[in-house]
């Protein structure tokens, strides 16, 4: 029997690879089925459900692992993650009665993980798109980018950027994201602010001198 399930994990995991992630989600619930517990399993089916965006199929694969492996962070900030997209599916009511586990599954990932940087960005979200009477606050955004700015400066400066372009401060969003693209000169960073000046403050010029500087 393991012999069977180990050549057949083996076939599944080559197929996650190839991204035929059907044919390798049919090989992992047969594994499941005589090892509901295994970890690598789990995960697997956790990733291919969020690459298929059925996340709440997704929530209940991470909500096993963390519950199996309290202490890894990136199962927390998963399962946080796939209620996350499954709340833009449903309405506001709904979507608003799932913001707790949400907040509890990102900051336990924080907690398990003080680097975390995916977590502190979807706090970020959260704080930013709740309307204030559901617990939105624009500092505890802030709190969160300034965390970000100590160990990952482009992060913080981003996330800054975020936080002021959300409240059409646009001016002060072109100062963040400008020192972010002086640290990082990336792809992101470019299109952060590249996408500022061509949508928010219409200034073609200012898009066309980045587009070519970063270009070059």
């Amino acid at each position: 029997m393991y012999c069977w399930s180990q050549s057949n994990f083996e076939k599944a995991e080559k197929l996650f690879q190839s991204k035929k992630y059907s044919e390798a989600q049919m090989l992992f619930e047969g594994i499941l089925k005589n090892n509901p517990s295994d970890i690598k399993t789990l995960e697997y089916l956790g990733e291919i459900s969020a690459h298929q965006k059925s996340w709440v199929k997704g929530a209940e694969y991470f909500k096993k692992l963390k519950d199996l492996k309290p202490t890894v962070a990136d199962y927390f900030f998963k399962y946080g993650g796939c209620l996350a997209m499954h709340s833009l599916e449903v309405n506001k009511i709904k979507a608003f009665g799932m913001v707790g586990d949400m907040k509890e599954a990102f900051e336990k990932a924080i907690e398990l993980n003080p680097k975390h940087v995916q977590a502190r960005w979807a706090l970020i979200e959260i704080y930013l798109q709740l309307p204030g009477i559901l617990g939105g606050s624009e500092s505890k955004a802030l709190a969160y980018s300034n965390e970000l700015t100590q160990f990952s400066p482009i992060d913080g400066y981003l996330s800054k950027g975020r936080i002021d372009e959300y409240f059409k401060r646009y001016d002060s969003a072109e100062k963040n994201y400008k020192k972010a693209h002086e640290i990082g000169n990336s792809k992101v960073t470019f299109q952060k602010l590249y996408n500022l000046y061509l949508n928010k403050l219409k200034d073609t010029k200012k898009a066309q001198d980045l587009k070519r500087k970063f270009e070059a």
